[in-house]
């Protein structure tokens, strides 16, 4: 599939594509993303950490099956680690063996780099040029991932190839996609993204999800658990999320506890979910000393109470 060819592209259409990943989202996430595919726009995604931003990227490259390129962000991040890099062993080696030109000498401005060190044999892609030079058939996914974790420096250096799918690199000029990719940008809100950047992206929020959505979610991923206690599972961390915790459980966490006690279950897998049981495996779910401070045995057994109930809210 080329990007013209998303512009046919309907919501139905990328709905059932989500649901052979198993990927479940709601009408407001699929009608975004449906948008951003059919206008060729980047998408801007966030939310709080474990809430699915980065697996919508991941789906978004399995259901059209195309190449996935990931940039994950950090402090400090550079232009040249995220585009590219000139091999300079390869280079010097070109010069000593008179295959190349001195840098003052590159003919990289005329358009005739022949003889040239600064050509594409000598230049290493990293993921963004790699995005941008990639393209047989469907357009590759560039997943930007955690942008609020780079500097602001790097943040506008990434506004050229957000609006005009293009870089420029110095010594050798500008490189533009024959074939936009999909990009995908993720932030978890750790500092404020500049209007320059939302103004060049569709926005999509991603909120925890209701009790209802995310047992469909661990149903789909987990199915080795019982139905019954993937409910429960379900009801305990939406409980705890009602609690004023430093890191409230997302997703990932969800599915990393509903895999543990479908690993830790044996001959008594349909068992409902135990005081004892649920606190010796809060590790899944809690992540900071503080929060795991504050679940005493009143809490306990307020989620036991809401596992018990979990069967009558999902008969509701």
């Amino acid at each position: 599939m080329t990007r013209d060819a998303f512009e046919g592209l309907s919501a139905s259409d990328l709905r059932s594509r989500f649901e052979s990943a198993d990927y479940v989202a709601d009408d407001r996430t699929v009608t975004t993303v449906q948008l951003a595919l059919t206008m060729g726009r980047p998408l801007l995604v966030e939310g709080p950490p474990g809430s699915g931003k980065t697996e919508l990227g991941k789906v978004l490259a399995e259901s059209f099956d195309t190449e996935l390129i990931r940039l994950q962000c950090y402090e400090g991040l550079t232009a040249e680690n995220a585009l590219y890099e000139w091999n300079y062993t390869k280079q010097l080696l070109a010069v000593q063996a008179n295959e190349g030109t001195v840098a003052g000498e590159s003919t990289a401005g005329s358009g005739d780099r022949q003889g040239s060190v600064f050509d594409e044999d000598f230049l290493l892609e990293r993921p963004l040029l790699r995005a941008l030079t990639a393209g047989n058939g469907t357009p590759p996914v560039l997943l930007v991932d955690e942008i609020d974790r780079a500097d602001e420096e790097f943040e506008a250096f990434l506004l050229e190839m957000l609006s005009d799918f293009q870089v420029s690199i110095p010594e050798f000029g500008t490189v533009r996609a024959e074939q936009p990719p999909i990009v995908v940008l993720t932030s978890n809100r750790t500092r404020g993204l500049s209007d320059a950047l939302k103004r060049r992206c569709l926005y999509l929020h991603v909120e925890p999800p209701s009790f209802e959505t995310e047992y469909e979610i661990v149903r789909r991923k987990v199915p080795e658990l019982d139905v019954a206690v993937a409910a429960e599972v379900c009801a305990v961390v939406d409980r705890l999320r009602e609690e004023s915790f430093l890191k409230q459980p997302g997703v990932s966490e969800t599915l990393d506890w509903a895999r543990a006690v479908a690993q830790l279950r044996h001959d008594d897998e349909d068992r409902s979910l135990s005081t004892e049981e649920i606190e010796r495996t809060l590790g899944c779910l809690i992540k900071e000393a503080e929060d795991l401070d504050r679940i005493d045995t009143d809490l306990l057994e307020q989620l036991r109470l809401a596992a018990a109930a979990a069967e009558d809210r999902l008969e509701a």
